[in-house]
This record gives C-alpha cells, sequence and structure tokens, in this order.
C-alpha cells in the first residue's frame, strides 16, 4: 500500500512538471496542423520525378517571444513517399536512394535562425537522409504575422551524392540537386505574440 501511495504521488509531480514545461510563461506557443500542410520534393531527369511525403511532423517551439529564438523541427517518414507511380516510389525507397528499411526517419532540425527582411528568414540546419548528416540552409517565408496564424513556405537543396545516392535510374538522366519545399500551417494557441525584427 505505501509503495502504491509512493509511485502515484511520483507520478503525480512527473506530470506538473511536464504540465508545466509545456505551458511555460510568457513563450509563445504553436501547433503545425497537417491539414492543408504539404512536403514535397522536386529533382531535375529526363522524367519527371517529383513528389509528396504523407507522413511527416513538424514543430515550431521559442524559448522567448523573440522570433530569432524560434527552432523548427521536421521529421519525415521516408517510406512515405508518393510521386504517383509505384515504380518510382520502389526505386526511391531502395538502398539507391532513401534506403527506408536502415534509415526510416529524414529530418531537419535548425540550429540558427536569421531574420533577412519583413516576413522572410534562413533556417541553418542539420538534415539527415540515409543516416548521414550535413548542414543546409532552409529560407522561409512567412505568412498572417501578427494575426496568430499563417503560413510557413521555404525551400531547401541539397546534392544528393552528398548523402550517398550516387546511384542513377537506368534510362533516365537524373540531376543531382534535389529541392525540398515545405508549406506548413501553424497557429498560436497559447502565450503572447512573436516579437519580428522588422
Amino acid at each position: 500500500m505505501r509503495l502504491t501511495i509512493l509511485l502515484f504521488l511520483f507520478a503525480a509531480l512527473l506530470f506538473s512538471s511536464v504540465t508545466r514545461a509545456q505551458d511555460s510563461p510568457g513563450v509563445p506557443v504553436f501547433e503545425i496542423s497537417q491539414t492543408g500542410s504539404t512536403i514535397q520534393f522536386a529533382v531535375n531527369a529526363s522524367i519527371v520525378i517529383a513528389g509528396t511525403f504523407d507522413k511527416w511532423n513538424a514543430t515550431l517551439t521559442f524559448k522567448s517571444p523573440d522570433v530569432t529564438t524560434a527552432a523548427l523541427d521536421v521529421e519525415v517518414q521516408a517510406a512515405s513517399v508518393d510521386t504517383g507511380s509505384g515504380l518510382k516510389d520502389s526505386k526511391l525507397k531502395s538502398g539507391d536512394f532513401f534506403d527506408v528499411e536502415n534509415n526510416p526517419l529524414i529530418t531537419f532540425k535548425s540550429t540558427k535562425i536569421v531574420q533577412t527582411g519583413a516576413n522572410t528568414f534562413e533556417l541553418d540546419g542539420n538534415f539527415t537522409i540515409r543516416g548521414v548528416t550535413k548542414p543546409e540552409k532552409l529560407i522561409l517565408t512567412v505568412s498572417g504575422r501578427g494575426t496568430g496564424s499563417g503560413t510557413i513556405k521555404g525551400t531547401m537543396a541539397f546534392d544528393r551524392k552528398n548523402y550517398g545516392m550516387n546511384s542513377g535510374i537506368p534510362f533516365i538522366r537524373i540531376a543531382n540537386r534535389v529541392e525540398v519545399t515545405v508549406d506548413l500551417k501553424g497557429k498560436r494557441v497559447g502565450g503572447p505574440p512573436v516579437v519580428f525584427k522588422q
């Protein structure tokens, strides 16, 4: 009986501390909605190679109302790639490209944000695909400033061969440069408004 009470008290204390961490006063709290949001990619090739990822998660967090304290983290299920062609999807999931069996996640974790204009930003971050992590830059445009909700649109380009995707596709010319685009719908659900630099 005493052990049960102790476990209950510990659980209550843990839950209380987690709740306080999530509801930190003075910090904007945002939710990214998957409804209406997309993560897409495209690569120049002799046939169209472009598609979306159907399963992903994105978080936007702040350390203070200052917009430059923001952190954007994106986690994509590589196996959810959808080009509209089962043949292309199978090739992209294979060991020659995404290698989803051994590396199921594609991630981008921002490390620094710089406001470059009234509604534009550059995010430095660590991009991981096929288990290889390298620094990349995500260029963002934000709409809905000051309204508490809006859209984050961004692009990032990377060289596939830097991540071990050295193979080609038979009878298809395919470029090394891959462009990723994000279109994320966000809404402030708590805390103060974000303070922009300009």
